[in-house]
């Protein structure tokens, strides 16, 4: 197992949902974290109490690809260093096969696929350089099936498991290892209107964010590619 301490892990969506829950385990274990959200501001009341030489909050526009160039710079200026980097923030909207809306299909390749790629080629080199990088990316279990209405959803959720397994290979013999991590419903805000399960009966972001840290964790010897986690007997996984 690799030690916490003194390692940096950018993490984006950082304020609210998976991202906040994986922010505050990270913390608690002693990782110095990289905070990145549309609103930096959104972060004053979750990091209160926070060392601060142990935390720094960005502006993390999925759509805005001058805003991962300064985000990753000023981490490095402020810590000189990065060690993972946790791909969280996304957007899930309903697109059918017959629902012909470009607009919102392409708005959610943006933030699911495009992004979290630009975010991975900018840190790559830090990554490398600490001869055990760390990527996850927080794909869905709809990068393994697909639901219903959820065909777009699922094609980008596809493509950030394919992005996993391609961020893996770029990075291995420098000692990055990336994990695609495939949750089926986790009780955040984006379920909040899911009609065949409750917030109860679903996925805790506590869950997910113990899993994240042992991923981090995990010596290079110890690489898991893609992991599904279920909150239901889905007989297909």
């Amino acid at each position: 197992m690799i030690a916490p301490a003194g390692r940096v892990i950018m993490i984006s969506g950082a304020n609210r949902g998976i991202g906040r829950a994986v922010a505050e385990t990270l913390y608690d274990a002693g990782y110095s974290l990289s905070l990145g959200a549309r609103d930096p501001g959104s972060f004053a009341d979750m990091i209160k109490g926070w060392t601060p030489e142990r935390v720094l909050t960005g502006q993390y526009d999925a759509e805005d690809k001058e805003t991962h160039r300064k985000w990753v710079a000023d981490t490095v200026a402020r810590f000189g260093r990065i060690d993972g980097l946790v791909n969280n923030a996304g957007v899930a909207e309903s697109l059918s096969v017959e629902d012909d809306n470009d607009e919102l299909l392409d708005r959610m390749w943006a933030i699911n696929v495009k992004a979290p790629l630009s975010m991975t080629r900018l840190a790559l080199p830090y990554l490398r350089q600490c001869g055990a990088g760390r990527i996850i990316n927080v794909a869905s279990l709809a990068g393994k099936a697909v639901f219903d209405s959820g065909i777009g959803y699922s094609m980008t959720k596809f493509a950030a498991v394919a992005l996993s397994h391609a961020s893996r290979h770029a990075g291995w013999e420098d000692g990055v290892r990336c994990t695609a991590l495939c949750p089926g419903y986790v009780a955040t805000d984006m379920t909040a209107n899911v009609e065949s399960m409750t917030h109860d009966q679903m996925i805790e972001p506590d869950d997910i964010a113990e899993v994240v840290s042992t991923l981090l964790a995990l010596s290079n010897k110890a690489s898991i590619a893609e992991l599904v986690i279920n909150c239901r007997d889905d007989v297909m996984m």
